[in-house]
């Protein structure tokens, strides 16, 4: 049926905010939740939410990405809206959504705009931050690398970000959830840009750069210490990435490793 929505999350270790992202994707007509082998009650809570829920292997893997596809293809709707475990639909985004797919023209797929919390401050200066999630689930295919967006069969259409109010939203994350995202993220980015050339004076004016544009021009230093924390976060990413990517080349001068 092409009026049918399944909301695909996948999970590992997601029970913090599970039941808050379950309960916000309740009134869907399913719910698929791809799980990479958890160790807490990620399972449980899925299961008592009456989810789909089906398992992916988790191997070496440090993000969801190379189980986005097998996730997708496990819905059962025409239409599918991908959401991480600590990101809310909001009630205003559930209604556009079906009022949407009933236009003949409507697109293949569609960009939505993310609200993005840190320390449980909105982060305007990252908005309106757009997500290819919302697309049709035959022809779709998601890359395996990290922070990357699906290949939609199909004309792609945007949400217009002045319409906070379909923002999907991402729960604020601690200082110890960014640094684990940071490190666990950043390994997979090794392989996405093996390319990219790394130098000394590279990564300084990158890192320097990402800061300068976080901090200044985006306005992070109205946020006082919340926004040196994102600057930071965000400098810190790039320059983490640049250092294993040397580190990745050299692994096999002795010298480094005993």
């Amino acid at each position: 049926m092409k009026d049918k929505i399944s909301v695909v999350i996948n999970t590992y270790n997601a029970e913090r905010h599970l039941e808050k992202v379950l309960q916000a994707a309740k009134k869907f007509d399913e719910i698929v939740v791809c799980d990479m082998e958890s160790t807490d009650h990620t399972v449980e809570i899925a299961q008592q939410y009456g989810c789909k829920v089906v398992t992916f292997p988790k191997k070496n893997y440090v993000s969801a990405e190379p189980a986005r596809n097998f996730a997708i293809h496990s819905a059962s709707s025409y239409w599918v809206l991908v959401v991480d475990a600590d990101e809310i639909i909001t009630e205003d985004l559930r209604n556009y959504l079906y009022e949407r797919i009933k236009d003949e023209n409507c697109p293949a797929g569609l960009y939505i705009p993310r609200k993005n919390y840190i320390m449980n401050k909105f982060l305007k200066q990252s908005y309106p931050d757009p997500q290819l999630r919302f697309f049709k689930r035959d022809g779709a295919d998601w890359p395996e690398y990290v922070h990357t967006f699906p290949k939609v069969d199909g004309v792609v259409d945007k949400i217009p970000p002045e319409k906070m109010e379909l923002a999907l939203v991402h729960i604020s994350d601690t200082i110890f959830d960014q640094i684990n995202k940071i490190n666990n993220y950043t390994e997979n980015e090794i392989i996405k840009r093996k390319n990219e050339k790394i130098s000394l004076l590279r990564i300084f004016v990158k890192c320097t750069a990402r800061f300068f544009k976080a901090y200044v021009l985006k306005g992070g230093f109205r946020l006082g210490i919340t926004g040196l924390v994102q600057a930071i976060n965000t400098a810190n990413y790039k320059f983490y990435t640049m250092v294993k990517i040397w580190e990745s080349r050299n692994k096999e001068n002795k010298l480094f490793y005993i």
